[in-house]
């Protein structure tokens, strides 16, 4: 399905004028881990497979919006790797004009077997989660075990030839405090780009507090008591969420994503897909967008498109996390998507 739009490139301009050219396709709900973070350990109704957007619907889907702006995609879930042939996705979107960035995140169990077709597909980046080097402090979060296939899994990445690897590390006051060295030497180590993420309110079991972050800026001490003053670095988009800084000795660059205590909503150009095919304007909002609906009935571009713009003319300015009426979205991040 091609746009068939009047209005075709123009772009998907919310009320603040902020541009949407990124678009986070979940594609899987399931996942081989239970992180506390994301999901409830047990009695989790998954999605039937009927409700779940097919490779096709995503395509057209995405199709419809390169032809408005969109250049830049991130897959994830859930576990996208648990997605059946996800290579194949790849190897559609990787091609569809106008789409510049495809990017995958992934907590790496399945990634030793998976790397080679995917960096055939055409992958351009990989994300992977690693909050930990410490297979009790991985089990405390997980509720699984597997860190050793997590570090397989990165090293067979890099082995098959990705060279843009980024880790994702969640900061949990009262969890991760002794995880932020290792794995920030780690990293120096096999020259990996990692990235702290603050803790947010997206858990299943809503047992986030405000305590419970672990901010940015205390995780930025904690490297430069260890490796010496971090460098900021000029960000190459102004849209990214990460504020990167670079170490003084050359090993590399380290990024926090501090989107609880200092939020970057000003310059957001994200909307999301869930896997059942439901359109947000925000990880934290409260209402979605059905586009399942028109991709299942023949609606025409023109149509999808139409509803992609309501979606994003109804951006608030921000999540309001710090604020007295802020919401948490009925949803846990397992079923929006990271």
């Amino acid at each position: 399905m091609n746009s068939d739009s009047p209005n075709q490139m123009l772009p998907i301009v919310d009320t603040l004028g902020r541009a949407h050219t990124a678009l986070r396709i979940s594609v899987t709900d399931r996942c081989n881990i239970r992180c506390f973070y994301c999901m409830p350990n047990e009695k989790i109704e998954f999605l039937p497979s009927r409700e779940i957007l097919s490779f096709e619907e995503i395509v057209s889907f995405v199709e419809i919006l390169a032809d408005h702006g969109v250049k830049k995609l991130r897959i994830t879930g859930g576990e996208p790797l648990v997605r059946s042939q996800l290579y194949k996705l790849i190897q559609k979107l990787v091609v569809v004009p106008g789409i510049a960035d495809v990017a995958l995140t992934t907590n790496g169990i399945l990634l030793t077997e998976q790397a080679q077709s995917l960096y055939d597909a055409g992958l351009h980046r990989l994300n992977i989660s690693l909050d930990t080097l410490s297979e009790q402090v991985f089990q405390r979060i997980t509720r699984r075990s597997g860190l050793e296939k997590v570090l397989q899994g990165i090293d067979q990445a890099r082995q098959v030839g990705f060279s843009n690897i980024r880790l994702n590390a969640i900061a949990m006051a009262g969890l991760t405090e002794t995880e932020v060295v290792p794995l920030a030497e780690f990293a120096r180590q096999h020259r990996l780009e990692l990235r702290f993420i603050e803790f947010m309110p997206l858990d299943a079991e809503q047992a986030w507090q405000p305590d419970k972050v672990f901010s940015g800026q205390d995780v930025k001490r904690m490297i430069e008591d260890r490796f010496g003053k971090l460098q900021p670095v000029q960000a190459d988009d102004s849209s990214q969420p990460a504020r990167n800084f670079a170490y003084d000795d050359g090993s590399g660059q380290v990024g926090f994503i501090n989107s609880v205590t200092e939020p970057f909503c000003g310059s957001c150009n994200r909307i999301r897909l869930t896997a059942e095919g439901k359109l947000r304007n925000c990880l934290f909002s409260t209402t979605e967008w059905d586009i399942r609906e028109l991709l299942r009935s023949d609606a025409t571009g023109q149509e999808i498109a139409a509803r992609v713009r309501e979606c994003v003319f109804a951006k608030k300015a921000a999540h309001g996390i710090d604020g007295q009426d802020f919401e948490r979205p009925l949803k846990a991040m397992y079923q929006i998507g990271g």
